[in-house]
């Protein structure tokens, strides 16, 4: 499942559900696809994934010697939609994910 963030700011963001999920949590949101966020909300609900993020200070797991892929922290996925939440909240507008 991929979930698209999506606000009149920014452009569009698009994620793996099972990340794009967890950020909706530290959001404060339930992770029910599709939502919205109102452009009042929007500054508090940046405020909480930035502060999640940061108190998730915990070393990255293990690269597995066997995968192809790096590991990538949840922080480095987490900076476009900070990026997004942002411009949403300068322009005083509203966030929808899908």
């Amino acid at each position: 499942m991929l979930v698209t963030f999506t606000t009149n700011a920014y452009a569009d963001i698009t994620m793996f559900g099972d990340v794009a999920l967890a950020m909706l949590k530290m959001m404060g949101h339930s992770a029910t696809v599709p939502g919205a966020i109102v452009a009042e909300d929007v500054p508090e609900a940046l405020s909480r994934l930035t502060a999640a993020i940061a108190a998730e200070k915990a070393p990255p797991p293990a690269e597995d010697q066997d995968a192809d892929e790096p590991v990538v922290s949840m922080a480095h996925r987490a900076l476009p939609l900070i990026e997004l939440l942002a411009a949403a909240a300068k322009a005083d507008t509203y966030v929808t994910w899908k």
